[in-house]
């Protein structure tokens, strides 16, 4: 897909290892994948912590589901919109149950595309002006008047995420 690494299990450079995932069946659902994204990440981000994803022992994605699940952006991304494939139930037919967390709205993605089945959906990030962090701070008149007299040399935009 456009010349770009697909990751099975942070393991991709291994063809046993997938050749294994393929052969047990493993299922393909993100969010059944979800718990071992959680476990690696707790691995390199202490922050990440797999108890904050679990209510009594377990991954819910129902009305049980801890708000850190529901936040989640594989959550998000994964139930966005989700109502609209069963006329507003929000049903997910792999865990037989209805799914926690309904309505929301994306502040960082825009859906360009899913399949009739929603077998398949991609995203795209939205421009970065739609992805400022935190609250845009109004503009006061004395950085107005040195953005006025600045020289005309493009200026460079610092990432917002690092």
């Amino acid at each position: 897909m456009a010349n770009r690494t697909v990751i099975v299990d942070n393991n991709t450079w291994n063809n046993t290892h997938i050749a294994t995932v393929g052969l047990v069946g493993y299922p393909s659902d993100d969010i059944n994948k979800f718990l071992w994204m959680v476990r690696i990440g707790g691995g390199v981000f202490p922050h990440i912590k797999e108890p904050d994803y679990l209510r009594d022992g377990q991954y819910r994605i129902d009305s049980q589901a801890t708000p850190t699940m529901l936040n989640s952006l594989m959550y998000r991304l994964s139930y966005y919109r989700f109502t609209e494939a069963d006329g507003g139930r929000g049903f997910d037919r792999v865990r037989r149950t209805e799914i926690g967390k309904k309505y929301f709205k994306l502040t960082h993605f825009e859906e360009v595309f899913t399949t009739h089945h929603w077998m398949v959906r991609i995203y795209k990030l939205k421009p970065v002006k739609n992805r400022l962090r935190g609250k845009n701070k109004k503009r006061t008149k004395s950085s107005t008047k040195r953005d006025k007299y600045s020289s005309s040399k493009k200026q460079v935009q610092k990432n917002p995420w690092h």
